[in-house]
């Protein structure tokens, strides 16, 4: 049976990096309020054996400042910004990894691992840079991120175009993009670590890998305050993630989908 992933959610849970994952962030953009709180349901499908469906209530809470912003999991601090070119620094939670007790005991078992050898992965907080460029074209975005609690001492490279399309009060933007993620990074979320391989786990270390990935997102003001907001996004696992012994087998590729409502003051 094929599983679904659940990347990274930047909008208010990257993940983008998998690989990892968010909700648009142009969609916050958009918001002229300062302050905007709502809830978003997000529905996905874990990748690591024997996880299962993760249906989770985002809270919501944003703020849109001058320089400063906040926007769930993410906050920035803006360097430079015209009509076209922004350059932010920015810092993120990584909600990647597993507890080893949700996991699948008879799932890891079959792909020859003891969950009584492997220990959790872990969260972590990642600083970086962020770029971004609007124009008639469309919208670009580059981010370059590293891992600044040392949980995977590893570093994250992204790119994304999208093209805006106005429908009628809404807005839906189609996006492709990539994810670069380097070896300790992807070696830490989908390898054994060598304390694992000391108790017997199999030795599974994926190195850097590439995800590319295809979404497209939805935003809509609802009245002066409210808004409406939503994405799918779909992701191509690279072999190397695939074949790691802590995923479940035939995970071909990664789904996420998020709806969610915001009120703006």
């Amino acid at each position: 049976m094929k599983k679904l992933l659940w990347p990274a959610l930047l909008l208010g849970l990257s993940l983008d990096a998998s690989a990892q994952a968010g909700a648009p962030e142009d969609a916050w953009d958009r918001q002229p309020p300062r302050w905007g709180v709502g809830l978003a349901a997000v529905v996905s499908d874990s990748p690591y054996a024997g996880e299962g469906t993760r249906v989770m209530p985002v809270p919501m809470l944003s703020y849109q400042g001058e320089r400063f912003y906040f926007r769930g999991i993410s906050a920035g601090w803006r360097l430079w910004n015209n009509d076209a070119l922004e350059l932010s620094a920015v810092g993120k939670f990584r909600f990647d990894g597993f507890e080893v007790d949700d996991l699948g005991k008879r799932e890891l078992a079959r792909n020859g691992i003891d969950y009584r050898s492997l220990k959790d992965r872990d969260k972590s907080f990642d600083l970086g840079l962020a770029m971004k460029w609007s124009g008639h074209a469309g919208e670009l975005e580059a981010q370059v991120l590293a891992d600044a609690t040392d949980t995977s001492g590893g570093q994250e490279v992204s790119l994304k175009y999208g093209y805006p399309i106005q429908l009628g009060k809404g807005m839906l933007t189609p996006d492709i993009g990539i994810t670069w993620i380097s070896k300790d990074m992807a070696n830490y979320y989908y390898g054994t670590l060598d304390e694992e391989v000391a108790r017997g786990v199999v030795d599974y270390k994926p190195g850097s890998v590439t995800i590319a990935h295809v979404g497209i997102g939805y935003f809509q003001p609802v009245g002066e305050k409210w808004s409406l907001m939503g994405f799918v996004k779909y992701s191509r696992l690279p072999g190397a993630i695939k074949n790691s012994p802590l995923i479940e087998p035939d995970t071909d590729g990664s789904v996420s989908m998020m709806v969610g409502i915001s009120r703006g003051f």
